[in-house]
């Protein structure tokens, strides 16, 4: 597993990651740390590494697009001085294109979103022993639909930024679509955005095989 001893993960991006967590700092007792898919990689890091006391962060925060982490990039992420990075951001840039289509200073397009996204990479880049860059997803199988179809294009972006700079990627929206072949989107996302606790499963999972999590230690 790529995280070594006394590593500190921070993990940030948008209503997926924050799920719940505590301010002004996702960490600590009574679900601090929130009630998705952050909460599960913590939990299964401690249960089958707890030798290494690896800190996980939530910085995630409801709503956010690329914009809103540029402007708090410093403080919630430089500042905290983490070893291991990992975002995952862009629902919320594709979504409101869709479901607040007259509303476009609400919207990020894909260029600003590939330039910012590759902006705040740089800027943590130098500090960190390890990255991890998540796709945004949409929870429908259909890639003809409108929404995902945008959402698969700002998934190649992350890949761009990813591959120029040196980072874990993970295509979250390939670990949704080997669910949604067997079961119907709903059983995961009421409204094919936010997953309910299966779903988070999904991501929890696709981010541990990125770090090459090991299951079967010490069993």
């Amino acid at each position: 597993m790529l995280l070594e001893a006394k590593s500190k993960l921070v993990m940030i991006g948008d209503s997926i990651t924050d799920s719940d967590r505590a301010r002004p700092y996702g960490e600590g007792l009574f679900g601090a740390i929130g009630k998705g898919y952050v909460s599960l990689v913590d939990a299964l890091l401690t249960a089958a590494y707890p030798e290494r006391g690896i800190r996980v962060v939530n910085m995630g925060t409801s709503g956010n697009t690329v914009r809103d982490l540029k402007e708090r990039w410093q403080t919630d992420v430089l500042d905290l001085k983490p070893d291991w990075l990992s975002i995952m951001i862009g629902i919320n840039d594709v979504w409101r294109q869709y479901d607040l289509p007259a509303q476009t200073e609400q919207h990020v397009y894909i260029d600003e979103y590939e330039e910012t996204l590759e902006a705040l990479v740089k800027r943590a880049r130098p500090q960190l022993q390890g990255l991890v860059l998540m796709t945004p997803f949409y929870i429908e199988p259909n890639a003809a639909d409108p929404m995902r179809r945008t959402m698969d294009q700002y998934g190649e972006a992350v890949k761009k930024v990813a591959i120029k700079y040196d980072a874990r990627f993970v295509d979250t929206q390939a670990a949704f679509n080997q669910v949604l072949a067997h079961i119907y989107p709903g059983t995961l996302a009421w409204d094919r955005v936010h997953p309910n606790m299966a779903g988070h499963a999904v991501l929890a999972r696709a981010f541990l095989q990125a770090i090459e999590y090991d299951y079967n230690r010490g069993l």
